[in-house]
């Protein structure tokens, strides 16, 4: 197990971790600690089967998770009905360079573009909090 963070720059738009465990398990991982931590995952897709399938061969693995905090979803469309275009959030997880990388684009960052209103950046910095913490425990627990 390889728990490294592959995006160090707390400015960054991206969060990352790495880990030794292949790709396919620790989507499942990952779909399991989501849960733990009150996210449910809505919708897991499988790129490389999906692109193979329609004529696109892929070598490396890569899931593409749609989580969802209904409580804090919730909260976004209160604050702002049409920030529903950010939800669900979206976890990667993929195979590259003999590793497995777990990544997202941080909630408070892409919330910010669009709409800088101070009670929807705390929503997106506990759901980034949360988020990052479920990466982690995938990473460091698979």
């Amino acid at each position: 197990m390889n728990n490294q963070q592959t995006s160090p720059n707390p400015d960054s738009p991206v969060f990352s971790r790495t880990t030794s465990t292949p790709a396919d398990a620790t989507a499942a991982r990952l779909m399991e600690v989501a849960k733990e931590n009150g996210f449910g995952t809505l919708h897991s897709y499988d790129l490389k089967q999906i692109l193979t399938s329609k004529g696109f061969p892929q070598t490396k693995a890569c899931h593409v998770l749609e989580v969802c905090n209904p409580a804090q979803a919730s909260k976004v469309l209160a604050a702002d009905y049409g920030m529903n275009i950010m939800l669900p959030c979206r976890i990667s997880v993929y195979e590259d360079d003999g590793k497995t990388v777990i990544a997202m684009a941080r909630p408070a960052s892409l919330i910010g573009l669009f709409a800088p209103k101070a009670e929807l950046q705390a929503v997106a910095r506990e759901v980034e909090s949360t988020m990052v913490k479920i990466i982690e425990d995938t990473a460091g627990g698979s």
